[in-house]
């Protein structure tokens, strides 16, 4: 990819690693599956636990599904990416050859082929940071959750510490009283359930939040630099380019200047040999004249001629 900075696969990589993770956890579910039955299931008095902690669950579910729908978009992106620069490298005529006409780097591509024709100067700063703002949209869902994740924690431990403090009471009231014993562990028992659940929810579900966070920036950051590198140069003419092509035109024109000059010379060395030439045949031509007036004066003696005849 020669100068372009962007880390291939990155998306399909972060997937990976997340499908790893769920079965190191499936797997420790499966062999603490009695310390997780002792405290989510057994003896509970009342369905609390099991509703905070399912709705827990129900939300890391909802923003997982979110980030994986996320990653899977980024990886056809950084595939139309790399497709877009390669078509660019080999010179093919139309470089959005088998992209998505969807595709972010599509979208750039129209965008900046459509200011040119428009005579329009092009600001790569504000496309960017549209780029940029229009991204930032997709991580709502995920950054809503990954906010307010440790918070359903928090409100199941307080829920939780409130059975048990209505336990305590009724346990106060008489000095025999089984069941608000049993209360007072209940919610202790669903404080420490629901302070788990967020807690591993969000440990997990925030470390993929910020590799969100990661393969975005990795995309945008390669899709200016393809802007920058082989895009700007194609469509927008500036200050320091057109002086630099100007200079070079000047530096052509220099060498034209003086390959004309070498031709004049050279024609002046041929004008010159022409006219020795010619002097040369004049001379031959008089020389012959007078040979051939000699041969004549010579004949007329011979045969007694008259020089008249």
């Amino acid at each position: 990819m020669g100068s372009i900075q962007l880390r291939r696969n990155f998306s399909r990589n972060i997937l990976i690693r997340m499908i790893l993770l769920f079965a190191v956890i499936a797997a420790l579910m499966v062999w603490k599956f009695e310390f997780i039955n002792d405290v989510y299931f057994r003896d509970q008095l009342t369905s609390t636990g099991l509703i905070i902690n399912g709705t827990i669950v129900g939300l890391f579910t909802i923003g997982i599904l979110r980030m994986i729908t996320i990653f899977l978009h980024y990886a056809s992106e950084e595939n139309a990416l790399l497709l877009f620069l390669r078509n660019l490298r080999e010179g093919e005529s139309d470089p959005l050859k088998r992209i998505h006409k969807r595709a972010i780097i599509a979208n750039r591509f129209r965008t900046m082929q459509g200011l040119h024709k428009a005579n329009c100067p092009i600001n790569h700063g504000s496309l960017a940071s549209t780029l940029v703002a229009s991204e930032s949209t997709r991580n709502s869902l995920p950054k809503f959750i990954n906010n307010i994740l440790i918070l359903t924690g928090v409100f199941g431990t307080i829920v939780s510490l409130s059975i048990a403090l209505i336990g305590a009471s009724d346990l106060l009231e008489t000095s025999i009283n089984v069941g608000g014993m049993g209360m007072v562990v209940h919610g202790m028992s669903t404080a420490l359930s629901t302070t788990i659940t967020a807690i591993v929810c969000f440990i997990f579900f925030g470390y993929f939040h910020l590799k969100l966070s990661d393969v975005q920036t990795n995309l945008i950051s390669g899709i200016e630099q393809v802007t920058v590198n082989e895009l700007i140069p194609r469509f927008q003419v500036q200050t320091d380019s057109a002086l630099y092509e100007f200079t070079g035109l000047v530096r052509s024109l220099q060498k034209l200047v003086s390959q004309m000059s070498n031709s004049q010379e050279a024609f002046e060395n041929i004008e010159k040999r022409l006219l020795d030439s010619l002097e040369n045949v004049e001379e031959k031509n008089e020389a012959l004249h007078n040979d051939l007036s000699e041969i004549k004066h010579v004949l007329k003696l011979g045969f007694r001629l008259h020089e008249d005849d």
